[in-house]
């Protein structure tokens, strides 16, 4: 059984020192070592809560969030690894800001984050915006910050942009490396990344390519399914070459989802638009083109439903690897005969899985303090062997 100084001792191996001060935007900016401190320090983060061990390390100072598109599970995260960690909450509802009265990008960044520590941003619903914005708001910070308006620059973590979801995506790789029984297990195991039917248009392509961003990394092979059309970003593919290519696994693509999960041991059934399309829907609103989203909507809607034999069904499930592959997704999921006439998943196939699921889901409010705390603390393991020696109790018994 591990204790708190195994994760210190697994800390101090590993050279991470370049998170600090830093943001967190794409898996990919990061090296091995820095991923693996972070899941390091979220397993030992855990492993506190769990044994009632105070994580607090802030006795003052806000966590910003900031959601341009609807969230439960990652807002929550947000609101909860703040908390973990002894920061506040105040979320940016730009419906109630100045913004609608023309403020700036640089002067709402500057206004929000004067007792601010760190800044949690969602943008993913328009192709060359989201990341674009995530970086202007950081590059205001950072000025405000060397201007002498910020007392500290506060440090980001990208809770979903228009090209990688880092949280969810580690969050799911920390799942996968508890149900494998570590990072060791996971060379030449197949994961399939597949499009499923959906009933709703327009969903982000930030789930599947941060997945094959990021498992790439481990040596497993990885395949990528899905309906001829409904590509990815072509740049996200080649980083997933690349990844396959340097940790001895590899990376496919098939239109076919049956080939996909055959003996797959691990498989993420997911609904995504085209990036063909996204992009076209993004330049339609930025000219105000209504009509033309509208047409959009309608053309995209009914290729969707030419596709709608690409669902995770129990016969499926039975042609993956001893018909037992560990299923995941990000979820809501779209639940056939639930909350669908016909969707992603059956309902015999989630109901299954439905505790490994949340269990998935759990691991990324620890994914984001741990994310957090590499970016503010110099040497994370100094201040957890504190907490441990300080061992004040979270709930006093």
């Amino acid at each position: 059984m591990k204790t708190l100084q195994d994760y210190i001792d697994k800390l101090n191996s590993l050279n991470f020192k370049e998170m600090y001060n830093n943001d967190f935007f794409w898996t990919w900016d990061k090296t091995d070592e820095e991923l693996e401190a972070v899941f390091t320090v979220a397993d030992a983060l855990r492993f506190m809560r769990e044994n009632n061990i105070s994580t607090k390390v802030f006795e003052s100072g806000l966590g910003i969030s900031i959601f341009r598109d609807n969230s439960t599970r990652t807002r929550f995260s947000f609101a909860s690894a703040c908390n973990l960690l002894g920061l506040e909450v105040q979320d940016l509802d730009e419906k109630k800001s100045q913004i609608a009265h023309g403020e700036t990008v640089r002067e709402t960044a500057n206004m929000v984050s004067f007792m601010a520590d760190v800044i949690g941003i969602r943008d993913d619903m328009y192709i060359g915006k989201g990341h674009a914005y995530q970086k202007e708001f950081m590059d205001a910070v950072t000025e405000g910050n060397k201007d002498g308006i910020l007392e500290q620059r506060p440090t980001l973590v990208n809770l979903q942009c228009d090209v990688d979801h880092p949280t969810q995506c580690m969050a799911d790789m920390l799942h996968i490396i508890h149900e494998f029984g570590g990072v060791e297990n996971l060379k030449g195991k197949k994961l399939a990344m597949t499009w499923a039917y959906s009933p709703s248009y327009g969903k982000p392509l930030s789930v599947p390519q941060g997945v094959i961003g990021l498992m790439t990394r481990f040596g497993m092979d990885v395949v990528l399914a899905h309906p001829e059309g409904y590509d990815v970003m072509p740049e996200v593919e080649e980083i997933a070459k690349k990844n396959a290519e340097a940790t001895g696994g590899s990376f496919t693509k098939t239109n076919d989802m049956a080939e996909a999960f055959k003996d797959a041991d691990i498989v993420y059934p997911k609904s995504w638009a085209p990036f063909a399309a996204m992009e076209k829907r993004t330049n339609l609103y930025a000219e105000g083109d209504f009509d033309g989203i509208d047409k959009l909507e309608k053309e995209l809607l009914a290729q969707n439903a030419e596709h709608k034999d690409w669902a995770c069904t129990e016969e499926l499930m039975k042609t993956t690897k001893d018909g037992k592959a560990l299923y995941l997704h990000c979820l809501p999921a779209d639940i056939t005969g639930v909350s669908c006439e016909t969707g992603e998943v059956d309902a015999s196939v989630f109901d299954r899985y439905r505790i490994p699921l949340y269990k998935e889901a759990s691991f990324k409010p620890y994914v984001i303090a741990a994310m957090i705390m590499l970016s503010k603390f110099e040497k994370p393991q100094d201040i957890l062997k504190k907490l441990e020696v300080k061992a004040a109790p979270r709930i006093f018994e």
